[in-house]
């Protein structure tokens, strides 16, 4: 008996490779950056590298997707907690939490499964997922090659 077809219908389908390394840091603020690895359009999902400096706090947020961090090196305090380089965490949709502060400068990916929800005490502040995270990237990329004519 043949095998069944199991080419996929869109033949355009291919593995997003991202030479992470010479993807540049974006500076979001003097105390955090972003390196874009992956937005994706048909499943809301993104992933990135994060550096933090020491003290850069994080407001509080809700995660609107499922979420999971890897710690490269540092440690960020999350909730009750700390996370040390080689740590993982998961966190479900609809986490909530407090603020998340860099207690060293700290590096780690993020790989997020949908949007997330900033807020203080009073109302929402503002809102992050692929498409936010897709904006940056593109700023960057058309503000470098502005800078390399």
């Amino acid at each position: 008996m043949a095998m069944q077809d199991i080419r996929p219908i869109n033949g355009n389908l291919q593995d997003t490779l991202v030479e992470a390394s010479k993807a540049p840091w974006i500076e979001q603020t003097p105390l955090s950056s972003i390196k874009v690895l992956y937005t994706g359009a048909e499943t809301g999902s993104w992933a990135v590298l994060f550096n933090w400096k020491k003290s850069y706090v994080a407001p509080p947020h809700k995660h609107l997707g499922a979420s999971h961090t890897f710690i490269l090196k540092g440690k960020l305090k999350v909730r009750d907690g700390v996370l040390n380089a080689g740590d993982y965490v998961y966190e479900p949709n609809g986490v909530l939490h407090g603020a998340t502060e860099a207690l060293e400068d700290t590096e780690y990916l993020f790989i997020c499964n949908g949007p997330i929800l900033f807020y203080d005490d009073e109302h929402f502040t503002s809102y992050k997922s692929w498409e936010e995270v897709e904006m940056i990237r593109r700023s960057a990329a058309a503000a470098a090659a502005k800078a390399a004519e």
